[in-house]
């Protein structure tokens, strides 16, 4: 027998819906922010270390760029796995601590959910790359025979 599913909690008022028209949004990027273990990379821990500075900086939200596990080729926003937490920044864990935290401080969270694209070590990538012409996992992707197909996108990676 399947766990009944949560109640949802209840929408916030009216007039909190549109609460982005005059937030004060800091975008952050874990990784050069605040390195709390001292290993040259910022981290969650690092960031919790510094909400009641941001919180005083008159900050309402914090913006946060990618922090999945990742090759880095495109500072984090080529995905390889999106349920997980690089490791160099820390584990869901902390994650959730900070967005406790954060809350707390009445400060809201913005998570960059790369949707478009993904990193070729995805799972997903993977798939498709193995899978042969015309299958559902193919067309995942957009692919092509030569270079020239998309000559007024820029393509970072060759």
């Amino acid at each position: 027998m399947t766990k009944p599913l949560a109640t949802p909690p209840p929408l916030p008022p009216m007039e909190d819906v549109l609460w982005y028209k005059d937030a004060i949004i800091y975008q952050l990027h874990i990784k050069s922010f605040f390195d709390a273990n001292n290993d040259g990379v910022g981290d969650f821990r690092g960031l919790m270390e510094k909400l009641d500075y941001i919180a005083e900086l008159g900050v309402t939200a914090i913006w946060m760029l990618p922090f999945y596990p990742s090759p880095r080729r495109d500072d984090g926003y080529d995905i390889a796995e999106y349920t997980g937490v690089h490791a160099d920044y820390g584990d869901m864990n902390d994650v959730r601590r900070f967005i406790d935290e954060a809350h707390a401080r009445g400060l809201k969270v913005i998570n960059e959910l790369v949707i478009n694209h993904t990193s070729n070590e995805h799972a997903w990538f993977q798939r498709a790359r193995h899978a042969p012409a015309g299958s559902p996992e193919r067309d995942f992707y957009v692919w092509s025979d030569t270079d020239t197909k998309y000559t007024g996108t820029r393509v970072i990676f060759c």
